[in-house]
């Protein structure tokens, strides 16, 4: 048994170990935290690879020993003998291509939208560590109640797409319903039902993403977003997903938006200048319509000739929001420029400096923050915080002074 020291932080009891215990390159089988500032956080999801960057970063910031969960010792004993090798995401490329080929028949949903107690006719699916699984089935005959223990605690919440006006017709039911609970479910409820609503707009427009109409519907929604977090900051927390076991793009799209609608909130941008600015950070990747599937779905980093094509979904975004009249030119920005960094090594003008207008740097930093907290096929999701630590670390790429309002906007996340 590995001697280790019990220590207490915020509510759980952690087992103390040496930095220098976790092996670089391998996968972590357990969460990692730090103490910072007598505060725990966890620094490193379960499944990610210790890698020289992330130990680099530890000693940095002047950690000598990290943290785990005290239920985790028996895992630490068997990682630190060599005992276990925990696996990346998937190893068989043609397993992945039909899983790949499943997950874009299917749609994510908020877990907490699922009831018990309600009904639902539409049938449900789990999506962990990349397999998926039907949860609920349900009948042309016979509805599917949802019970105390239908919906597991962990992994992604799916329905088929086809099933998306039954989905709407559930959520409509829901929303009739607010007024007969409490003041905060009521809240708490809207909130999570401004999100879903955003999710599925955004996701009609990557259908048809030359549709005006679909465009318009946008433009409402950024509205209501807006009007949340303006009616209570706090909704940021229920209007972005944060955790997930796959990345989807519709997703992406509404936490860039809602992100980047918060940090001008936190800056104080007019509600006029606010929407446009919202309106180009949630279609800022509508050009990756235009990118083959096969690019975006890519098991494994991308070769320099696939990066040159997926680098083109800026211009391809653009010049597909230039044909919509509604579209504010203003927005164009946030469209543009949201992966230009100050150092001028971004893409794809290399602007520096001052040529980055506000909108762009507002999208770039929530960008950025949202694809490193996102789980990828090649990588697991980097926890809030070491996000972060790696954004405020690449000085020259960011504007400093919105990364600490950036900062202070999320200072809640765990």
């Amino acid at each position: 048994m590995i001697k280790t020291k019990i220590v207490e932080i915020s509510e759980k009891d952690l087992l103390k170990i040496a930095v220098n215990k976790l092996k670089v390159n391998k996968f972590l089988p357990f969460d990692v935290y730090v103490e910072d500032g007598g505060i725990r956080r966890k620094i490193f999801n379960k499944g990610a690879k210790f890698s020289n960057l992330f130990s680099q970063t530890l000693k940095e910031k002047g950690f000598t020993h990290v943290y785990i969960e005290l239920s985790d010792e028996e895992v630490l004993d068997s990682y630190l003998a060599k005992k276990i090798s925990p696996e990346s995401a998937l190893d068989s490329p043609i397993a992945f291509k039909n899983y790949s080929f499943s997950k874009e028949n299917l749609y994510q949903i908020d877990r907490s939208l699922i009831i018990p107690g309600t009904e639902v006719n539409f049938p449900i699916y789990i999506i962990k560590n990349f397999n998926i699984t039907k949860i609920v089935d349900v009948s042309a005959e016979k509805n599917s109640i949802i019970y105390n223990d239908t919906i597991p605690e962990e992994g992604d919440i799916l329905i088929e797409k086809k099933d998306l006006p039954l989905f709407k017709e559930y959520l409509n039911s829901l929303e009739a319903k607010l007024n007969k609970a409490d003041d905060q479910t009521n809240k708490e409820l809207k909130e999570i039902l401004v999100k879903e609503n955003a999710k599925m707009a955004i996701t009609d427009v990557l259908n048809e993403p030359r549709s005006g109409e679909k465009i318009k519907k946008v433009e409402n929604i950024v509205n209501n977003i807006i009007e949340t977090i303006f009616d209570n900051p706090d909704s940021i927390y229920k209007l972005i997903s944060l955790k997930g076991y796959d990345y989807y793009t519709y997703i992406h799209s509404v936490n860039v938006g809602v992100l980047s609608i918060g940090l001008g909130i936190q800056i104080g941008i007019d509600k006029d200048i606010l929407y446009k600015l919202g309106i180009g950070a949630i279609l800022h990747d509508l050009g990756k319509t235009q990118i083959p599937n096969e690019i975006l779905n890519k098991q494994g980093r991308l070769n320099d000739t696939e990066y040159n094509i997926i680098k083109q979904h800026v211009l391809l975004g653009y010049k597909l929001l230039k044909e919509q009249k509604e579209f504010p030119e203003e927005s164009s920005s946030a469209v543009l420029q949201h992966h230009e960094k100050l150092s001028g090594k971004g893409y794809p003008f290399g602007l520096k400096g001052s040529e980055i207008k506000l909108f762009g740097r507002i999208t770039a930093i929530a960008d950025c923050y949202d694809a490193l907290t996102t789980q990828r096929p090649y990588k697991p999701p980097l926890t809030p915080y070491f996000a972060l630590s790696i954004i405020v670390k690449e000085k020259g790429d960011h504007d400093a002074d919105l990364l600490k309002s950036f900062i202070k906007m999320l200072g809640k996340i765990k």
